[in-house]
């Protein structure tokens, strides 16, 4: 099977999302799946990663220290910016594509004839093939450690099948409702499910309803909490003290970085890292917290340099997620572009919070694209007052919104808001309307990130 058929083959079973609850959502069957594959995930440790936002960068930055630690480090994410196979990486490297094809034919092989002699009802989802995959190729590459993002969720998503080393809970909102539960309470219920009995899990202080959720999940599983408030640095909405413009350093040359100084194992430390934005200052602390607790097991121990605070220093430093506050400087005239894949009410208000921060009052051009099932009124009150115009769009994605829809669900905020349904007219149509101070923001969906980054040649 050729690479290319693969991934026909693997979007040809719909988007995860898109598929009924009860295929979705059973462990069951995703244990039947990997006992026919021969437990890979029990050949490896982990650590498991669920929340609303911020899991993604979590998971890059607690890998990207790992790996700087001597460890040959696995990273499992979702969704993917541009192609299949950067959700399953070994030492920051995707997946070969020859590498898939092998691994998803040998899968999808096996899930046939399961469904064959009634061991399945039914074929593995988009996401369990993806998650039997990965758990392949980490298994076969030997990996020291996988660091895996829960894909929506906890209690019952596909990655909950391992026994993770720690658990880690990042921030708690609304989103995917129609699947996890109407209130904060019930959607942390299913974040909780990635907790184990007598297991660690770390985890920040946040929304009352979610702090109750997790407290009481600990509680009952006679698990050890570890709280990561040591590790976020008190930074005020003015504060300039941890700013670092994009002149002043080599980490992050294109674009603002953040540099602050705080203790990690025993030693002080200066954290640098490119991802800005105050949110990220908790994913960062998370992923130092997480650090600690592995280097606490022993993990590494054998490794050069092995978990210490220079390689938390050194990982923290190298670590690229791409499409989370980008910044492409003006070239070739076009003027300066913000890539951020705010997906959500959460997401949105933390981009404000973040262009406030970096630009002040503006001005922003918005290029907005999202999922028909996301809350599009609310992330357009957030965000369309920031815009002196927002260009909606469409991103090649069947669940995607019609600019219509998002011309209708914005109409209250007064901004003007103009349909174009290609992503790249919509992007030459902002080229042109930007002078030299205005600054143009792609956000909305992952989808419409990723793929205005392509169109633009921006490496992923």
């Amino acid at each position: 099977m050729s690479y290319e058929t693969a991934v026909a083959s693997m979007f040809a079973l719909g988007h995860e999302l898109a598929q009924t609850p009860s295929h979705k959502f059973d462990l069951a069957h995703m244990r039947v799946l990997l006992a026919a594959l021969g437990h890979p995930e029990r050949t490896f440790p982990s650590v498991l990663i669920a929340g609303t936002n911020g899991k993604g960068s979590t998971a890059a930055t607690l890998a990207s220290i790992l790996q700087a630690s001597g460890l040959k480090t696995a990273l499992y994410t979702s969704p993917h910016l541009a192609r299949i196979n950067e959700r399953i990486r070994i030492n920051g490297e995707p997946i070969e594509d020859d590498a898939f094809a092998r691994l998803h034919g040998g899968v999808d092989r096996i899930s046939e004839k399961l469904i064959e002699q009634g061991g399945l009802p039914w074929h593995p989802s988009f996401f369990e093939m993806m998650t039997a995959i990965a758990f392949l190729d980490f298994s076969r590459e030997h990996v020291d450690i996988a660091v895996l993002e829960v894909g929506m969720g906890g209690r019952l998503d596909a990655t909950n099948v391992v026994e993770p080393l720690v658990s880690v809970i990042t921030d708690i909102s609304l989103d995917h409702q129609k699947f996890l539960g109407n209130t904060v309470a019930e959607i942390a219920r299913e974040k909780a499910g990635i907790i184990r009995p007598g297991g660690i899990v770390v985890t920040l202080p946040q929304q009352p309803e979610a702090n109750d959720v997790i407290g009481n999940a600990i509680l009952g599983l006679d698990a050890r909490g570890v709280s990561a408030v040591q590790y976020v640095p008190p930074i005020s909405p003015a504060s300039t003290e941890y700013r670092v413009a994009s002149s002043e350093n080599k980490t992050c040359p294109a674009q603002p970085c953040y540099r602050y100084p705080l203790r990690a194992l025993g030693k002080q430390i200066v954290v640098e890292t490119p991802l800005v934005g105050r949110h990220q200052l908790r994913n960062i602390a998370l992923a130092i917290a997480a650090a600690e607790e592995l280097a606490k097991q022993g993990l590494g121990k054998n490794a050069q340099p092995g978990i210490s605070p220079e390689s938390i220093e050194h990982g923290i430093r190298r670590v690229r997620w791409p499409g989370r506050f980008q910044v492409l400087p003006p070239h070739e005239g076009w003027p300066e572009i913000v890539f951020d894949v705010a997906h959500n009410p959460a997401g949105a208000w933390a981009l404000r919070s973040a262009l406030s921060e970096q630009y002040g009052d503006g001005p922003f051009i918005f290029i907005f694209g999202a999922m028909r099932d996301k809350a599009i009124s609310e992330m357009a009150e957030i965000l369309f007052p920031l815009a002196e115009r927002v260009i909606a769009t469409r991103p090649e994605n069947p669940r995607s919104a019609l600019p219509e829809e998002i011309q209708q669900a914005g109409s209250r905020t007064g901004t003007e808001i103009e349909a174009i349904a290609e992503v790249s007219a919509a992007l030459q149509n902002a080229r042109a309307l930007a002078g030299s101070t205005t600054a143009v923001v792609v956000t909305g969906s992952i989808y419409l990130v990723g793929e205005a980054m392509r169109i633009l040649g921006v490496t992923i």
